[in-house]
């Protein structure tokens, strides 16, 4: 698992997806199953910019075949058949401080 904090530095959206961008290669190339994304959640109390835009990028992804999956940080837990699946695949994740925590500023990611 790799874990990257996208909002070190306050980037801008575009930055950050840039980093976005080249973690997923990299992981890709190094044959790292998952990938856990810090995007924080925003000060507006209804999603930052940064958030949405790695969801919005991950669901296309997602559509388009180039990932397996993602959680978001709110569904990591137990009671979610994805997350569950993820832990089988990698039972480390299911010791991550933020399972089950209900964290809206992270998502998961399935390559």
């Amino acid at each position: 698992m790799i874990v990257v904090n996208l909002e070190s530095g306050m980037p801008t959206v575009e930055g950050a997806m840039i980093q976005l961008r080249q973690t997923l290669l990299t992981a890709k190339s190094r044959r790292v199953n998952i990938v856990k994304l810090i995007h924080g959640y925003g000060s507006s109390g209804k999603g930052g910019a940064i958030r949405g835009a790695v969801r919005r990028e991950l669901e296309r992804r997602l559509q388009e075949g180039s990932i397996r999956g993602y959680i978001p940080g709110e569904d990591f837990s137990p009671f979610d058949e994805t997350s569950r699946r993820a832990i089988a695949q990698c039972p480390q994740l299911g010791k991550d401080r933020d399972y089950a925590r209900t964290n809206h500023g992270i998502t998961i990611v399935l390559l």
